[in-house]
């Protein structure tokens, strides 16, 4: 059962998930095309993780089931980051860019960290609405999603989507 808290300051769009959730709509069976630009320039889009799976997470600076989701993709980059493209988004407007530096600097990420663009913000992606967060994802080689999870998913859970891609 979904139950989401207090409504963030982006708009409206993005709640904080709180406990266990149902999974939102199955993922679409086609490459969908992504594009931002990480806080230290690299850039996160399907062009630079074609060839490898991805796995993507929506989230806030000030959600704490995004920050345990981070840490999880963090120790798991440690070990594959050449075969997998890991990478965080956070639903915060331009003006907490210094706040999101710090969160990444403080977490230790080694893995591309980027700002929503104004779409996102307003809880429109190339994978459907953001109504919640962490909003986690996992792509194909080519770019299919095969997961779209609403919640904190663990790195067991992770690890089997993604073998086989």
């Amino acid at each position: 059962m979904l139950a989401a808290a207090a409504l963030l300051g982006c708009g409206g769009a993005a709640q904080e998930v709180v406990g266990e959730s149902k999974a939102p709509p199955a993922p679409d069976a086609r490459a969908v095309p992504f594009a931002y630009r990480s806080l230290d320039g690299r850039a996160v889009s399907s062009a630079a993780s074609r060839g490898r799976p991805v796995v993507l997470v929506y989230g806030t600076i000030d959600n704490l089931l995004t920050q345990a989701q981070a840490r999880y993709l963090q120790a798991m980059a440690a070990h594959d980051a050449d075969r997998i493209f890991y990478c965080l988004v956070l639903v915060d407007p331009a003006d907490r860019r210094e706040l999101a530096e710090l969160y990444r600097q403080n977490l230790k990420l080694t893995f591309p960290v980027a700002l929503a663009d104004d779409d996102t913000l307003g809880g429109r992606t190339p994978f459907g609405p953001i109504e919640a967060v962490p909003v986690v994802l996992v792509l194909d080689r080519e770019g299919n999603v095969v997961l779209r999870r609403l919640g904190l998913v663990k790195a067991e859970e992770l690890r089997a989507s993604l073998r086989g891609l």
